[in-house]
C-alpha cells in the first residue's frame, strides 16, 4: 500500500514543502531514499521504539520510502513524526484519509512523546500558502506557528494524539493566538531605560543621533565609563517594530532555534552581543548546515560588539559585505541560502591595552606607539562603515550622586520617530533606502546640499583636525540626521559642527 504524508524543510528563512511517500509491499527490508542526513537515516530506530512504546508494532513487510524532491537534501530528526504517521498508515494501522489535510513535523522519543523543532513559523507560512488544513507539531512550537492565520495549528505531545487528530477521535482544539493584540501589547516593553543613565549627555546624545539616522557607532573610552549600558539601552530608543519587520525577525529566530516555547511573535528589536571568541560562521552564518549568524539574529535591531579590537580580525572583515548589502548569502556545492541581516552596529573599545589612553584622572601605561597598533586591529575599511565615533569619559562623582532622574527612552524615542518620518517621506521613492545611513554618494548631492559658509567649516575641519577623506560622507549624512532631529530642510552649520565632533578616530593624529 503506498500513502503519502507531507513535511517541510528549510531554505534561509523560507519552507519548502516534502513529500513522504511510503509503500509497503512483501518482503522484510527498509529503504529510506531522498538524499536523508544521518538525523535522518537514524530514524528507523527511533520510530521502531516510539511505536512499539506506543502500542503500535513495526510492519514485517518492506517498506521503502522516498523523501521528494529526491535532489533536496533532507536534514534533522523533525521527519521523525511524518514518517512514522506514513508508516502507519501504509501498514493500515491507522486510518489514512486525512494525511492529505496536513503538514506533520516533530521529533520522536523512544516513548512516543516529541520534542521541539526548528523553523515552524516558515513552515506555518508555507503550509498555508500551499493550502494545507492544518499543521500538526510539537506543543513546545505550537504559539510560534498559530501566529499564522487561516491555518488550524495543533500542539501535541504525544504520536497517540497525532493519531486521534487524523481519525478525527480527537478533542483536541487548534491553538489560537490574537497576532496583533500581542504584538501591540509588548510593543513598549523593554527592559532597559536612558533614565538609569547618569550624565554622559553627549554620549545620550550621539546615541540619539545614530537611532534616528540608522548610523553605525564606536564608543571608545578607558573601563567603567559605561559603555556596555548605554549599548544596552539603544533599542529602547528606536522606532517601534512594524508588523513586517516582526514577522521576519520572528522567522530567522525560528529556524535558528532560539524562540521560548512561550514565545509567538518577536515585538521588540532584537539585541545581541556576541563574545569576542565568536568564529567567522558564528557571526555572519553557515557552517555544515547553514544556519543564520548573529548578524541575522540582530536582524532589524543592534549588533553589538563589546572589546572590538578583540576580535579575530578575520571575523570583522567578513562582516563588511553583509554590512553594506543588508542581507548574507551562504553559499555551498548544493544550495545557496540568504538571510536577511539590516543591524545597527554598535562596537566598544577601550582606547589602549591598558585602557586609560586620554583619562583625565589615570595615566596611561602602555610603551610607545602601542595606542596606535592597538587601535590598527580594526582595520579602516571597517571603520569606514562606522559613521560615528564617540569617546567615552568616565562620569564624575558629583553626576553618580545627583538625585535628578534623567530623561526617559521613551521621550528620546519620539524625537527618534519624528526624524525617521521625515526619511521615510524623503526616501518613500528610493528602493532599499530607508535612512540616511543608507544613502549612496550620489544622493548625498541631492540631499545633503550646503551653503557657502557649511563649505568653509567642513574645509578648515579637515584640513584643521587633520580628517581623513572618507571622513566627508559620513559628516554630510550625520549632519543630515541632525538636521532631521529639529526638523530642518537645510544642514545648517552647526549640523555640520556637531556631526564633525562625532568622527575623532579619523584625525590622523588621534592615538599617536
Amino acid at each position: 500500500m503506498l500513502v503519502k504524508t507531507f513535511g517541510s524543510t528549510l531554505a534561509g528563512i523560507d519552507a519548502i514543502l516534502i513529500t513522504i511517500e511510503v509503500h509497503v509491499d512483501r518482503g522484510s527490508a527498509f529503504h529510506l531514499v531522498g538524499l536523508p542526513d544521518n538525523a535522518v537515516k537514524e530514524s528507523e530506530q527511533r520510530i521502531l521504539a516510539a511505536l512499539k512504546t506506543g502500542g503500535y508494532h513495526w510492519p514485517g513487510y518492506r517498506i521503502t520510502i522516498n523523501m521528494a524532491p529526491a535532489d533536496l537534501k533532507k536534514e534533522g530528526a523533525a521527519y521523525d513524526l511524518p514518517l512514522a504517521i506514513g508508516i502507519l498508515a501504509a501498514s493500515e494501522q491507522i486510518v489514512g484519509e486525512h494525511l492529505e489535510d496536513y503538514i506533520i513535523m516533530g521529533e520522536l522519543s523512544l516513548d512516543g512523546s516529541l520534542r521541539p523543532i526548528k523553523g515552524a513559523l516558515p513552515i506555518a507560512i508555507e503550509a498555508r500558502k500551499q493550502g494545507f488544513k492544518g499543521f500538526i507539531l510539537p506543543v513546545e512550537n505550537a504559539r510560534e506557528a498559530a501566529i499564522v492565520d487561516k491555518l488550524e495549528v495543533y500542539g501535541v505531545r504525544h504520536i497517540k494524539e497525532v493519531v486521534e487528530i487524523l481519525e478525527e477521535r480527537s478533542d483536541l482544539q487548534p491553538v489560537q493566538v490574537n497576532t496583533r493584540e500581542e504584538f501591540y501589547h509588548t510593543l513598549n516593553e523593554y527592559e532597559f531605560d536612558f533614565s538609569d543613565v547618569k550624565g554622559q549627555e553627549n554620549i545620550k546624545r550621539a546615541m540619539e543621533i545614530a537611532a534616528a539616522g540608522g548610523h553605525n557607532a564606536i564608543l571608545i573610552g578607558p573601563p567603567g565609563a559605561g559603555k556596555t549600558m548605554l549599548a544596552k539601552r539603544l533599542p529602547s530608543i528606536l522606532p517601534p517594530l512594524s508588523l513586517h519587520e516582526a514577522l521576519e525577525t520572528t522567522k530567522i529566530h525560528s529556524v535558528a532555534g532560539k524562540l521560548d516555547k512561550n514565545d509567538s511573535l518577536i515585538s521588540v528589536r532584537p539585541f545581541r552581543a556576541p563574545h569576542h571568541t565568536i568564529s567567522d560562521a558564528g557571526l555572519v552564518g553557515g557552517g555544515s548546515y547553514p544556519m543564520p549568524g548573529e548578524i541575522s539574529l540582530a536582524h532589524n535591531g543592534v549588533l553589538f560588539l563589546d572589546e572590538l579590537p578583540e576580535f579575530k580580525r578575520t571575523v570583522l572583515e567578513v562582516m563588511r559585505q553583509p554590512m553594506e548589502e543588508r542581507k548574507i548569502t551562504i553559499a555551498r556545492a548544493r544550495l545557496t541560502v540568504e538571510y536577511p541581516a539590516s543591524f545597527m552596529l554598535i562596537a566598544a573599545m577601550n582606547p589602549c591595552p591598558c585602557g586609560y589612553y586620554n583619562h583625565p584622572e589615570i595615566a596611561c601605561t602602555c610603551q610607545p606607539g602601542a595606542v596606535h597598533r592597538y587601535l590598527n586591529k580594526v582595520s579602516g575599511p571597517l571603520l569606514d562603515r562606522i559613521d560615528i565615533h564617540v569617546e567615552v569619559i568616565p562620569v564624575p562623582f558629583s553626576e553618580l550622586s545627583k538625585e535628578r532622574a534623567s530623561e526617559k527612552s521613551e521621550e528620546i524615542r519620539k524625537r527618534v520617530i519624528k526624524a525617521r518620518k521625515i526619511q521615510e517621506k524623503r526616501f518613500a521613492a528610493e528602493e532599499h533606502i530607508h535612512s540616511n545611513a543608507q544613502m549612496t554618494s550620489k544622493m548625498l548631492r541631492t540631499y545633503c546640499r550646503i551653503d557657502t559658509a557649511g563649505q568653509n567649516l567642513l574645509k578648515n575641519a579637515m584640513e584643521k583636525l587633520n580628517l581623513s577623506a572618507r571622513a566627508y560622507d559620513r559628516i554630510l549624512k550625520v549632519a543630515r540626521t541632525i538636521a532631521d532631529l529639529e526638523s530642518k530642510e537645510n544642514i545648517l552649520s552647526q549640523h555640520l559642527a556637531e556631526a564633525i565632533h562625532f568622527r575623532s578616530l579619523d584625525r590622523e593624529n588621534w592615538g599617536t
